[in-house]
């Protein structure tokens, strides 16, 4: 089946600071042409589902354009390049976002965040043992910092409240694999 479906060209449409996007002509089955929207995320990402000690969740309230309102995360964000290991961007967004660092990172899950269109790869780290740093946010970056219980997070999932795909698949895998 995978060989029935054939790119023939692929056309950039839009070049930005953190994803161009082309349109790919696909060969069908059919043999008919067929006109795909594709996103190429430029560096990949790293998020941190970061753990206090009473065991409540750290978690980033942030304004989401594409959604026109508030959104609460985990935090992440963009490598610095492809080469940038995303144990170490991971590292750097927990500090950055959250003011506190941890000297042990544990892997917890991988994702791709929209695969219909979009070639965006996150790998999700676990942080334990926080150690307090300080915060500092990138110039257009302004959010707040909130804690709260696994318990609430699951019920907001399954209501629908908590959306993003990288949390819904942090907190999910955090509790299967943890509590």
């Amino acid at each position: 089946m995978e060989q029935m479906v054939k790119r023939i060209k692929r056309e950039l449409k839009y070049q930005g600071a953190i994803v161009d996007i082309y349109t790919d002509y696909m060969q069908m089955p059919d043999g008919k042409v067929a006109e795909w929207d594709y996103v190429a995320h430029r560096k990949g990402a790293a998020a941190v589902l970061a753990v206090q000690e009473d065991g409540k969740l750290l978690m980033v309230r942030q304004y989401r354009n594409a959604l026109e309102r508030f959104s609460l995360e985990i935090p992440a964000g963009a490598r610095d390049s492809r080469q940038e290991p995303t144990i170490v961007c991971a590292a750097r967004e927990l500090e950055e976002e959250t003011g506190y660092r941890c000297e042990h990172l544990e892997f917890l899950i991988s994702l791709r965040t929209t695969v219909a269109f979009c070639n965006e790869e996150i790998d999700i780290f676990l942080a334990r043992d926080l150690i307090p740093s300080k915060q500092h946010l990138d110039p257009d970056e302004y959010l707040e910092i909130e804690a709260h219980s696994l318990e609430e997070l699951c019920d907001w999932i399954y209501e629908g409240k908590l959306q993003d795909s990288k949390t819904v698949a942090a907190v999910l895998a955090y509790k299967n694999r943890y509590c």
